[in-house]
């Protein structure tokens, strides 16, 4: 059985400012202040990163007077860490019976 990875949401990772703040929101919830100060990104570039992983369900907003906190939703980096996990297995199994399909 073929294991599908979810390749919007690898594109949507892929990008190293996403993924820097994807690494900072798994540590703590930060409003775009913080993001900025520990990203060194302009406030607009951030926020249209954040838009993209709003967009893609990994993170979600809280409102807390004029600011707006991000929190990293872990669901969604375990379901992709699951389809990788899910491959792994599929490349183990496929390596024990040494399938390996014949050349016409």
């Amino acid at each position: 059985m073929l294991t599908s990875v979810d390749t919007d949401l690898l594109r949507v990772l892929a990008d190293p400012l996403r993924l820097q703040i994807v690494t900072l929101l798994a540590e703590e919830t930060l409003c775009t202040t913080h993001l900025i100060e520990e990203t060194g990104a302009k406030q607009t570039n951030l926020s249209n990163h954040l838009k993209v992983l709003r967009e893609a369900g990994v993170v979600e907003t809280e409102p807390c007077g004029r600011f707006t906190y991000y929190r990293l939703k872990p669901d969604v980096i375990a379901s992709l860490a699951g389809q990788f996990a899910d491959l792994a297995e599929t490349a183990r199994a496929t390596a024990e019976h040494r399938v390996k399909r014949s050349c016409p």
